[in-house]
């Protein structure tokens, strides 16, 4: 399943709630009240709240945030153009996960869920009163014109579905989804994450009189469902969201202490240091920050020392989500074809020393696919972690089965030497050698020059502690830091080096990583597979991930595309730290104790009136 991070845009109108009454989630063809891959849900049909909500969470305030990308549309149908941050806030979906707990899915617009023991198809049961914000209901006809016209206009939805053949209302207000495959255990699930949109306003006309186009980019504000509409907005710059009061869902038990902001808005600061400086001039309320020298050094300010500025650190991203980080390399270019080129990348990158000058020691290096997670790999692989590697041991590197991946070690001159030397050996080995200083291939006699590619000017710190490494083995490098939009033009078009990518997982992983590492998305502009990997071994593993029998299957299936992924050498890791840094100004409470997996940012949070009005009086 999507983790939260690649639903950013669905995220915050997820909604749980409780599902009619039903026999035990392993029985079939019968209405269930929720799902999960693990075990059975935690919630029962008949739960009041989830257990990590204040119940009587006030409702009111304003959150101020911010964003970097400008955005040109309101449209996040078409993969063309940029969609202001928060967009989901006014949608909702069929069905949505819990925050304390990593696979369950409860129902939003439907409430009930069946599917066959063949996992062949999924029906869902529509809410008779949800409604548009226009107070036309929710109906079979919007879902399933919202399934096609996002697999016809959305290349990364029309994969994600691509096993979707037909959706057909079956029954009054029920929707049956038809699969061109069985024994796919998640595909049910992730049907539920399909974002409903309204057929009756896609195909009416706007204020001028002109048929509305779902293919194209607008900046006209789309009717949705949510719990929020969309108030203001200065296209590029301002978008405000306001809370609905008659919102259809309000009084579900799902949402009891959910949505209690009166008005989110968002503001573009398109270069970082500006939007630091902004928060700390109080211009905006919440900061993720994602620079150690910030988080240590940056906030020594009268606000903070008052109180009025809080800095949190949050662990609870990181227990329900893998995640990689790292230098990517451009796999469609021939001179990254040899895995002991990108080996040799990995050599020469002194993790060890960047920590400690750098990161105040505050990172580990990630080592896996899935860092932090049961789905890591580690050691040698053994029980039925082997059994299927032997399926692909042809394919795959032979160290997958003989050594345990481990990142070089740098940190002091002695070992830099030494892996330089290795990193000059596999170059050599792959047909490149230095002449006059210059890393040049042997056949063609052509320099190995490399553009690395950002849209974060804060690239150039550390890419400046990475560089004269890489120069010392004869590469020639340069870095090109452009903006957000430039930039994901070059990525749909392939026009790049090496990048810096991160991908977040779940602990139910399955039909997304056809689209962050399967041959057949390598070539599709928009693909989270946007280093161009195609591996017939990896294929296959995805595969083995996506139909897993069971946990355990799924498990083992994980830890081996793991090993697998990193041997090839497809990237350069980079470090975490395993946790979320943040700082807030001071007018904000959440519940105590946030749930397992999520912070819940500000689904749950709420506008602190004392608070607020102390800073006020002290300002």
């Amino acid at each position: 399943m999507k983790n939260a991070p690649r639903l950013a845009v669905f995220a915050v109108c997820l909604m749980a709630i409780g599902l009619a009454d039903a026999p035990a989630q392993d029985q079939y063809d019968v209405w269930l009240h929720g799902t999960s891959l693990i075990g059975d849900p935690k919630y029962p049909p008949d739960f009041p709240h989830f257990d990590y909500v204040n119940p009587d969470a006030p409702k009111g305030g304003t959150l101020r945030m911010a964003d970097r990308g400008a955005f040109d549309s309101l449209n996040f149908v078409p993969s063309r153009g940029s969609r202001p941050a928060g967009l989901g806030l006014i949608y909702d979906t069929l069905t949505t996960s819990s925050m304390d707990e990593i696979s369950a899915e409860y129902g939003l617009l439907a409430d009930a869920v069946k599917y066959p023991a063949d996992y062949s198809s999924v029906t869902y049961r529509l809410r008779g009163e949800a409604r548009w914000h226009d107070g036309q209901p929710v109906t079979a006809d919007d879902v399933i014109f919202s399934l096609a016209a996002l697999k016809e206009h959305n290349p990364l939805t029309a994969q994600y579905y691509k096993n979707v053949v037909e959706a057909k209302e079956t029954a009054p207000g029920e929707v049956t989804f038809f699969f061109d495959q069985t024994g796919n255990r998640e595909l049910p699930k992730i049907v539920g994450q399909l974002l409903v949109l309204p057929k009756h306003y896609w195909e009416g006309t706007d204020e001028d009189g002109n048929t509305r186009d779902i293919s194209a980019t607008t900046l006209e504000p789309p009717l949705g469902s949510g719990p929020y509409r969309i108030g203001r907005i200065v296209p590029g710059r301002t978008i405000v969201y306001e809370r609905v009061d008659d919102y259809w869902g309000k009084d579900l038990p799902v949402n009891i202490g959910k949505n209690n902001l009166d008005e989110i808005r968002y503001e573009v600061f398109r270069d970082l240091t500006v939007q630091f400086e902004a928060f700390k001039g109080d211009q905006f309320d919440f900061y993720v920050d994602a620079t150690s020298k910030n988080w240590m050094t940056g906030y020594d300010i009268p606000s903070v020392e008052k109180g009025w500025i809080v800095r949190e650190a949050f662990p609870q991203i990181y227990r329900a989500s893998g995640r990689m980080q790292g230098w990517t390399f451009n796999l469609r270019t021939e001179k990254f074809q040899d895995p002991r080129v990108r080996r040799a990348f990995n050599l020469a990158f002194d993790f060890e020393e960047m920590n400690k000058s750098l990161f105040f020691d505050l990172y580990r290096r990630i080592d896996s696919y899935f860092e932090g997670t049961e789905l890591e790999s580690s050691g040698l692989p053994e029980g039925q972690e082997l059994e299927i590697l032997e399926t692909v041991r042809n394919q795959v590197p032979p160290e997958v089965f003989t050594e345990p991946y481990e990142n070089p070690v740098n940190g002091n001159t002695r070992n830099l030497r030494s892996n330089l030397r290795e990193a000059t050996r596999l170059l050599k080995e792959a047909g490149w050698e230095i002449r006059d200083r210059v890393l040049t291939n042997m056949e063609t006699g052509e320099p190995f020059t490399v553009e690395v590619l950002s849209n974060d000017p804060r690239a150039e710190r550390t890419f400046s502690r990475y560089k004269p490494n890489l120069e010392r083995l004869g590469f020639q490098m340069s870095l090109r830091v452009v903006d957000t939009s430039q930039y994901l033009n070059r990525l749909r078009s392939f026009d790049f080096d090496m990048i810096s990518i991160v991908r977040g997982q779940s602990l139910s992983p399955g039909n997304e990583q056809r689209d962050a590492w399967g041959s057949e998305a390598a070539d599709r502009a928009g693909a989270d597979n946007v280093m161009g990997i195609k591996n017939p071994a990896v294929d296959t593993l995805i595969e083995r991930i996506i139909f897993a029998k069971d946990r355990e299957e799924l498990v083992a299936a994980t830890k081996a595309l793991d090993r697998v992924l990193l041997w090839n050498h497809y990237v350069v890791p980079q470090w975490i730290s395993g946790e979320t840094w943040t700082a807030r100004w001071n007018r904000f409470a959440h519940p105590d104790p946030l749930p397992e997996y999520r912070i819940g940012f500000p689904t749950i949070w709420w506008w602190d009136e004392e608070k607020a009005a102390q800073i006020a009086a002290e300002k």
